[in-house]
């Protein structure tokens, strides 16, 4: 899954950063790792449906004119 908000993507995917912080330093804290997950997850998603809503409003504006 990667990020489809325009000039916001970077090339990483989720995976990516999802075996980037089991790959990090230091004892792996499972709590915490899910907290991560879930607030990237969180932020993907309103990326999406933010993107999703552009969209839409452009084709919105366009059909109109």
């Amino acid at each position: 899954m990667t990020s489809q908000a325009g000039g916001s993507h970077t090339g990483n995917t989720f995976r990516d950063r999802v075996e980037a912080l089991l790959r990090g330093p230091g004892p792996l804290d499972k709590l915490a790792l899910i907290d991560t997950l879930d607030a990237e997850a969180s932020a993907l998603e309103i990326r999406a449906y933010t993107a999703g809503w552009t969209d839409a409003l452009a084709e919105l504006r366009r059909v109109s004119r």
